[in-house]
């Protein structure tokens, strides 16, 4: 009887094709947009994580109380950091390596043109230039870090260098820095995490000699030992600085996170946005689903005579109900099925064009099983349910009246 029951579908369906197409249009599109927006969300999700990677999850990052995680941001909030903060954290159990890092935005000038760029303070020690080589953040495409002593030098990020002027900024170039002639020694390769890529690193005391401050850190980046636990050593960082600052635990003017806590707090934004525009999307599923439903029942009521003729040669009203609602659940699916094909072929072409515009994969799509037998399988019990009270009203239909009917 399935076999049977799939061969009237189809003929009434070949029958039927504009109106067939019409029905699925809600289907795929509410399909496609939802496919499309999950993978994009997966595909930056795993591009931060792999930004993190890169980092390590050993790392710990120190700011004043109310900033938004990073260095740059320190400058929202009324609560301070010192050198003196950096001392102490470097005496806790399980530290390997802690600095301090000042920030600031300044105008900047290069040839006739000034823009307004963030400047990154780093020590240029021995200690914290290995640091910097080991993280892999700031990697040099062309010419090489500040050494220890020196003062007036500057180290451009990708997009600094290749866009921020009209003219692109080379090694051996000079730019201007608070009235400061600054060396350009160094590009760093592109990272593709926009921050790193737009700023300008200098020696901390030549920032500190522009800003005229001396003891004062906008956060302080640790590295934990390997065989620490990392968020233990984040609690006694937190303890240790609740004495320098003599403060009670609740009211810190400081926040410590781990590497973990960064990762996730970005993600948790990232899987909001992403969940309030699958829900919008997901709206079109309604449609298609109504749009189903009301091509189901147009479809009894033309079928009428027919499904009379089927019962009075000895179908069941169990018979009819399957025809009806595998029908409606092939809508579904089918729409389905274009519209994942429609859903991939759109992420992966924003992944294209994200890769060409900012030359590195921000967006890492990955197309899993579940993304395409998931959507499909939905979209199929949509097509069912939709078909199912067009269906029973189908099957419930008396032989007499149905041949009758015209």
């Amino acid at each position: 009887m399935i076999a049977e029951s799939f061969r009237i579908i189809i003929r009434y369906i070949k029958g039927r094709r504009t109106r067939s197409f019409l029905t699925i249009i809600g289907i795929f599109i509410g399909i496609a947009a939802v496919v499309a927006l999950i993978s994009l969300g997966q595909g930056l999700q795993n591009a931060v994580n792999y930004q993190f990677s890169k980092i390590g999850s050993n790392r710990i990052i120190i700011g004043p109380a109310g900033a938004i995680a990073g260095p740059t941001s320190s400058g929202l909030t009324t609560a301070k950091l010192y050198e003196k903060d950096v001392d102490t954290v470097k005496k806790v159990n399980g530290v390997e390596f802690a600095t301090g890092i000042y920030s600031s935005i300044e105008l900047v000038f290069f040839k006739n043109e000034k823009k307004y760029i963030p400047i990154l303070g780093l020590d240029n020690d021995a200690e914290t230039t290995k640091y910097v080589e080991k993280i892999g953040l700031y990697d040099i495409e062309k010419g090489r870090n500040p050494r220890p002593g020196e003062k007036y030098k500057a180290v451009l990020g990708n997009k600094v260098a290749e866009e921020a002027f009209d003219e692109k900024v080379n090694v051996g170039d000079s730019i201007k820095i608070g009235g400061i002639d600054f060396e350009v020694i160094g590009i760093q390769s592109l990272i593709g995490t926009g921050v790193q890529d737009r700023i300008i690193r200098i020696p901390k005391t030549a920032l500190n000699e522009i800003l005229s401050i001396s003891e004062e850190v906008s956060s302080i980046v640790v590295t934990v030992k390997e065989d620490a636990d990392t968020v233990e050593v984040a609690d006694r960082i937190k303890e240790e600085l609740r004495k320098a600052h003599h403060e009670k635990k609740g009211e810190e003017d400081f926040s410590v996170q781990t590497a973990r806590n960064v990762i996730e707090a970005l993600l948790s934004i990232i899987a909001v946005i992403q969940a309030l525009l699958v829900g919008i999307a997901a709206i079109s599923l309604l449609v298609g689903g109504i749009g189903i439903m009301n091509t189901m029942y147009t479809s009894v009521l033309e079928r009428t005579r027919d499904i009379g003729i089927m019962k009075a040669i000895g179908a069941k009203n169990s018979d009819v109900l399957l025809i009806f609602i595998l029908e409606s659940g092939f809508f579904g699916l089918f729409g389905g099925a274009i519209g994942v094909l429609i859903g991939v072929t759109l992420s992966k072409l924003a992944s294209l064009i994200a890769f060409q515009v900012l030359k590195v994969n921000i967006l890492r799509i990955e197309i899993t099983p579940l993304l395409i037998i998931g959507p499909l399988l939905f979209s199929f019990l949509i097509g069912v349910v939709s078909g199912v009270f067009p269906a029973m009203q189908a099957s419930r239909l008396k032989p007499v009246d149905s041949l009758r009917y015209e």
